[in-house]
């Protein structure tokens, strides 16, 4: 390899670079992908022989022609592979996902229990937990609304999530 080629090709990439990342990126489905393509356009460049790069007369058009070559034949190798153990993992979290049906009703009967559970708490812990989590306030805030003291919002708060979980262990 001449050092007159690397140079000329190394000006390429420089001046290019970003562009060609940016085409190659716009087709393959990962940045890694992309990074990799990118790679290996420069290593082909590298390897034309010095009467082929003489004949280049588009060095830049030349440089899309080797990506879309590229980007091709990763293509045709992805779709003779097997599904990879990436692929294979999609299709377990996919199939061992509820249906979205299942899930919306499940969704659905918890919530009712979930509500039978805050309705047994006392009126003053209930509104503490109505106050904190639908309406966001803070502990000083309920407890001047309250007009208890933050501490024993804070203990409000204790008590009904402890009510609530042990509620939902026995629904589960």
């Amino acid at each position: 390899m001449s050092a007159d080629k690397h140079n000329a090709w190394s000006k390429l990439f420089a001046e290019q670079g970003a562009w060609l990342n940016n085409y190659v990126l716009r087709r393959v489905a990962h940045a890694w992908d992309a990074q990799d393509l990118v790679q290996e356009v420069y290593l082909r460049l590298l390897r034309t022989d010095r009467g082929a790069q003489e004949d280049i007369r588009n060095p830049e058009a030349y440089l899309v022609t080797v990506a879309a070559n590229l980007i091709k034949e990763r293509a045709v190798m992805q779709q003779r592979a097997p599904v990879s153990s990436e692929g294979l993992e999609d299709l377990l979290d996919r199939l061992s996902t509820p249906c979205v049906a299942g899930a919306e009703v499940d969704h659905g009967l918890r919530r009712q229990r979930l509500g039978q559970l805050i309705a047994r708490l006392s009126p003053k812990c209930r509104a503490v937990l109505v106050l904190h989590y639908r309406d966001e306030l803070g502990y000083r805030e309920i407890g001047e609304r309250l007009g208890i003291s933050a501490n024993m919002v804070k203990k409000y708060v204790v008590k009904g999530l402890a009510a609530c979980r042990q509620g939902m262990l026995r629904y589960e």
